[in-house]
C-alpha cells in the first residue's frame, strides 16, 4: 500500500515540476526580445516559429553593430487572434549607435505567439 502512495506522490511531483518549468506565451516573447538584444541569431531563430525563423535571424542580425540594452521588459497576454495568443510588452530596447541612443518602445508592437512543436514561439507581429 505504501508503495502505491509513493508512486502516486512521485508522479504528482513530476507533474508539478514539469508544469512549473513550462513557459507561457509572455515568457517566450521575453526570451525572443532578450535574444535580439543579445544579438544571438541562433536563440532568436530557435525562439521563433518555423514561418518566422528567417525574420528572427534578420532582426537579431540588425543589432550586431550596436550596443544594446533592455530596460523594463515585462510581457503579458492580451487575447487571441485566430490560432495566435497576443502578447503585449512594456519596456524598451536601447540601441547605442556610437553615442547616439535610439529607444525602441516595445509597447508599440503586439507580438503573435503560438505553440509550435510543443513550445511557445514568437511568430510575428499583429497588424495595427
Amino acid at each position: 500500500m505504501r508503495a502505491k502512495y509513493l508512486v502516486l506522490f512521485l508522479v504528482f511531483s513530476l507533474v508539478v515540476v514539469a508544469c512549473s518549468s513550462a513557459t507561457g506565451a509572455p515568457q517566450a516573447i521575453e526570451g525572443y526580445v532578450r535574444a535580439l538584444a543579445d544579438k544571438d541569431v541562433i536563440a532568436a531563430s530557435s525562439s521563433a516559429c518555423l514561418e518566422w525563423e528567417e525574420s528572427a535571424f534578420a532582426e537579431a542580425s540588425s543589432f550586431e553593430a550596436v550596443e544594446v540594452t533592455i530596460e523594463g521588459l515585462s510581457c503579458s497576454e492580451k487575447g487571441t487572434q485566430a490560432a495566435f495568443t497576443l502578447v503585449q510588452c512594456e519596456g524598451k530596447i536601447i540601441a547605442d549607435y556610437g553615442g547616439e541612443l535610439q529607444d525602441i518602445d516595445l509597447s508599440l508592437r503586439t507580438y503573435l505567439a503560438i505553440i509550435d512543436q510543443g513550445e511557445w514561439k514568437m511568430c510575428g507581429y499583429a497588424a495595427n
